[in-house]
């Protein structure tokens, strides 16, 4: 702590990401990123990108991507100006809390989900309060219901992390219709992984903002590029708080690549249907070990083994190069996080458990 600090900078706890770690032939499945390559052609449209153009501006409003994410939407009524676009979904997630769940009252998030939302309500002091998650770490819709003026907003992830449990569509729209006054974000990173967006839902609720990211199912982690569909009022909110913050955020290559990766549906289609081959076959190993897994709809699952400690295993799996995400939250303290990787990764993950529990 030092003196210069403004007072809000020593009451943050900032988020935690998921270790990078640098070790030589790792098996790294602890952050969720895909085990598979960027479509080809979104290589080759960034490639196209790193020319001296890069000496001039990107176009301010990413509109050439914005137009490709309203196309491919174009069944659900969605245009251009009802899409925003940002630095990976976390920018985007920002500028909602700033936006529009900034109302001098608490909103609503699960007590176990992604843990950004408790550091952006403290950097842009907004109260909330945890909801507890059901005794299977389902989300439970009543829950949301019945607040009337009592709260600002609320804000979930669909699927949920890191359980990776889904919120069905018509759960979804119940907690819209219960809360006509109140902006509800759906925070929908992994929904390509298994879920049903609520994108279509956007045309009856004004008060609807769906976020996605191309970090997960389009592979395009180390580009950061997100976006947000919803009615144009609340995506006119997210632009101004943009364009008072940072006019540029998204650079020449990341529009291209975004663009074209959106616009490879067959690169796209196959990729997830891999991902998902791999998850059942994988949860059905570790059921086979003995393990409880939580049904899933992300590109990871949330195991426990009852006879193990779970930071035991981690670091165990450690020492044979293989990284998982362990949480020390008390609910949670007994699960590991485990991103589906190749049907390698996970063999290798697999024999490496059955060796530590004594199953071989």
């Amino acid at each position: 702590m030092s003196k210069f600090w403004s007072p809000i900078v020593s009451r943050l706890t900032p988020y935690t990401p998921g270790e990078q770690p640098k070790i030589a032939r790792l098996v790294k499945l602890n952050t969720n990123e895909s085990p598979y390559g960027p479509s080809p052609l979104a290589l080759q449209a960034i490639a196209r990108e790193v020319s001296d153009s890069l000496r001039l501006y990107p176009n301010p409003d990413a509109e050439p991507l914005k137009l490709a994410i309203a196309r491919r939407h174009a069944a659900d009524g969605i245009s251009a100006r009802e899409v925003f676009v940002g630095n990976g979904s976390d920018e985007v997630l920002a500028h909602a809390f700033q936006a529009l769940l900034q109302h001098g009252k608490p909103i609503l998030f699960p007590d176990i989900t992604y843990s950004f939302y408790p550091t952006y309500a403290g950097l842009y002091q907004v109260d909330y309060r945890a909801v507890p998650l059901a005794e299977d770490f389902t989300l439970r819709t009543e829950d949301y219901l019945g607040h009337g003026d009592a709260i600002g907003g609320i804000i979930f992830p669909n699927p949920n992390a890191p359980t990776g449990c889904l919120l069905g569509l018509d759960e979804v729209e119940r907690i819209l219709q219960g809360n006509p006054e109140r902006v509800v974000v759906v925070d929908e990173a992994y929904i390509d992984f298994g879920g049903e967006s609520a994108i279509p839902l956007v045309q009856r609720y004004p008060n609807l903002l769906v976020v996605q990211t191309f970090s997960k199912s389009r592979a395009l982690a180390g580009m950061r590029v997100g976006f947000a569909v919803g009615h144009a009022d609340l995506i006119d909110a997210l632009e101004r708080v943009k364009n008072s913050f940072n006019s540029y955020p998204l650079d020449r290559p990341a529009i291209a690549g975004a663009t074209a990766a959106i616009e490879d549906e067959d690169y796209f289609r196959k990729t997830c249907d891999m991902v998902i081959a791999s998850r059942t076959a994988l949860v059905a190993q570790l059921e086979a070990l003995g393990f409880e897994v939580l049904p899933s709809a992300a590109n990871f699952v949330f195991a426990r083994h009852p006879q193990r400690d779970a930071a035991e295993l981690a670091a165990a799996l450690r020492s044979d190069g293989i990284i998982v995400r362990h949480f020390k939250s008390e609910r949670i303290k007994q699960f590991l996080r485990i991103t589906i990787g190749t049907d390698e990764d996970c063999g290798t993950l697999v024999e490496a458990l059955r060796r530590h529990l004594g199953q071989q």
